[in-house]
């Protein structure tokens, strides 16, 4: 097949959908929306921003000078820890029920100035032991059936403040996306008795076609059915479930990786990169191991330049998931990407 010029349709075996992949409209002509690229004032301290230390937060509460990362609940919560999960309304298809949960905001540095990237590998070590912390306590509550850490990065994103943090979410119920994830997975080792993404990383590593880095305990990849333009999965090369299982080498490998891809975004476009990032740990009700790998999805929203958007609208809303840069050139660009100096060019000094 002619993977490289004609329209054709790419299999997502976590999803179990298709993604239509349409190379052949890269040179049609652009008159859409243009954003104006996001630039960070790089201040260490901003008097007027919520998340600072010693600065009052929307809710009335301020926050104390913290010297580290900083994790407190949310102010306005998704969902409350004080809500009956048992209760339900079902009225033939108008089916209702109360969802229990915790969200927690997670500062990475008490600097204004130091996304992701610039906290450098130890930094973000820091950051990965508090994650495998926060999951661990989550998960220890009875009611808790998955723990979720996302980062929405830049307005473009919806984040409502640019002091670089993440949220920690945890529900009573199994989340849509993981629970077609574990389906997946399960049917998948039924079949071939094996991990999807053992045997897929093991596919990914062959070929070498869409790997953009990788160090010794972590792969970061375009994978074969990106829906997003720049669009990337982190895999672990051991088969672990969660975060931890990791080892302390695997813990600063992982934060290696994440420096590297975040830089290797921020470079692509000179920009701090809008994305929503998350890792899927395997659910609770996991238990058998081989049911789930750890792993992680990146999702920039960038297309042609620092300045067009993908929208996911019309064909996409209404039919089904389509793409026109194939996953191979935009794993080269990544990959160019990363040999670039932007970001360090940029850079404030970490604490």
């Amino acid at each position: 097949m002619d993977l490289t010029q004609k329209p054709h349709r790419r299999f997502n075996p976590l999803m179990r959908e298709w993604v239509l992949v349409s190379p052949n409209r890269l040179q049609r002509p652009w008159l859409g929306r243009v954003e104006t690229p996001q630039t960070s004032d790089r201040v260490e301290y901003d008097p007027d921003c919520y998340l600072c230390p010693g600065n009052q937060r929307a809710g009335g509460e301020r926050n104390p000078f913290y010297p580290s990362p900083y994790i407190f609940g949310n102010d306005d919560p998704a969902l409350l820890p004080d809500v009956d999960a048992g209760g339900e309304d079902h009225e033939h298809l108008l089916i209702s029920r109360y969802e229990r949960g915790v969200c927690k905001v997670f500062c990475y540095s008490p600097r204004h100035d130091l996304t992701l990237p610039l906290l450098g590998t130890n930094g973000i070590r820091k950051v990965v032991e508090l994650w495998d912390e926060q999951y661990q306590i989550l998960g220890r509550e009875d009611w808790v059936s998955y723990v979720q850490i996302f980062e929405n990065r830049g307005a473009m994103m919806g984040a409502s403040n640019p002091h670089p943090h993440c949220q920690i979410w945890a529900n009573s119920s199994l989340p849509n996306i993981p629970e077609k994830e574990l389906e997946s997975f399960r049917d998948y080792f039924s079949i071939h008795h094996g991990c999807l993404l053992c045997d897929y990383l093991r596919d990914e590593l062959a070929l070498n076609q869409r790997i953009v880095c990788e160090n010794e305990n972590f792969v970061v990849v375009v994978p074969f059915w990106a829906v997003w333009p720049f669009e990337t999965l982190l895999l672990g090369r051991r088969h672990i479930t969660s975060m931890n299982q990791m080892t302390d080498s695997e813990k600063i490998s992982l934060a290696d990786i994440l420096r590297r891809i975040t830089t290797i975004y921020d470079n692509l476009f000179e920009i701090d990169c809008p994305y929503s990032m998350g890792f899927h740990p395997g659910p609770k009700n996991v238990v058998d191991g081989r049911e789930w790998h750890f792993h992680g999805h990146y999702y920039p929203p960038l297309l042609r330049s620092a300045t067009v958007q993908k929208f996911m609208v019309g064909y996409e809303l209404l039919a089904a998931p389509q793409r026109d840069m194939t996953p191979e050139t935009a794993a080269e660009r990544l990959i160019a990407a990363g040999e670039s100096h932007y970001l360090l060019r940029n850079a404030g000094s970490p604490a």
